[in-house]
């Protein structure tokens, strides 16, 4: 995982790709693609600066650094995507790296805190906010456990849990799947139904940024299109339920009786392979 390191002076630098082990606590940005976005290349070369996407750049750094934290990661630039084996890792690990990081923080570019005379507020304007339509934002709402949702001025406006009945509200989504619980307690077709309404430029990625939803991995293909996308994915579901529901329990009471019944029915048991199952 490459992250990108605020120094005290406001600069902003990338870092080299780390190790799972050697990943310092970090801050993640949340947000909707537009012009001019900053790229691995642009940070690599040193002309992200001159981009308009740089501000949320420096949002994210610099709130990062409010909140005691000097690394920070966007996906913008953190990932080379002329790298096919980087974005195949990346697309896979992107649900993890967002449970990961200590915040999210979700930069509403069509809300703003800045209104004239006596208007409704931000409210009517984040509730059609562009981000609860995209496919990727889906995953960045769900994994992360402190989600922070800030104005296009860089104003907070609430978290998951002060906003949760809103975010309910737009998105359907059930309140508890904001608070922790385990995604395998919503059924498959539950999962599946909140990403119906959202939409992703590349139509392969409505079904890939469904990977940490339903915690597969599986090889990115573009050009697959969406059905055969989804079909892979619903194969993949059915694989690791079909895995799972054959790891029969034994009774805890007398194990040694459910060993001597596995052992008569299979004729014998390779060496040392039923201590390691029970």
């Amino acid at each position: 995982m490459r992250l990108l390191e605020r120094d005290d002076t406001g600069g902003v630098r990338l870092t080299e790709d780390l190790p799972n082990n050697k990943i310092p606590p970090y801050a993640i940005l949340s947000h909707t693609w537009g012009p001019e976005e900053v790229l691995f290349k642009d940070m690599t070369d040193g002309t992200g600066k001159n981009k308009a996407g740089y501000a949320k750049i420096r949002f994210c750094g610099d709130q990062a650094w409010r909140d005691g934290l000097k690394f920070f990661w966007v996906d913008t630039c953190c990932i080379d995507k002329s790298d096919s084996a980087e974005l195949q890792h990346a697309l896979n690990s992107m649900f993890h790296w967002y449970r990961s990081a200590v915040k999210c923080y979700v930069y509403l570019a069509d809300v703003s805190t800045h209104q004239h005379g006596h208007g409704p507020g931000w409210q009517p304007a984040f509730r059609e906010s562009r981000w609860f339509s995209r496919g990727w934002t889906l995953q960045e709402l769900i994994a992360p456990t402190i989600v922070e949702f800030f104005s296009k001025e860089g104003e907070r406006l609430g978290d998951k849990e002060s906003l949760e009945q809103e975010i309910h509200d737009i998105t359907g989504i059930p309140r508890k799947a904001f608070q922790g619980v385990p995604l395998s307690d919503f059924s498959v077709a539950e999962r599946m139904r909140w990403i119906e309404k959202r939409d992703t430029t590349r139509e392969e990625d409505k079904v890939y940024s469904l990977f940490g939803i339903f915690d597969v991995h599986m090889p990115v293909l573009y050009g697959e299109g969406r059905q055969k996308a989804l079909k892979r994915l619903q194969d993949k579901v059915h694989e690791d339920y079909l895995c799972l529901a054959k790891l029969w329990p034994t009774d805890p009471r007398d194990p040694h009786v459910e060993k001597e019944r596995i052992e008569l029915a299979k004729g014998g048991l390779l060496a040392d392979a039923y201590r390691w199952v029970f």
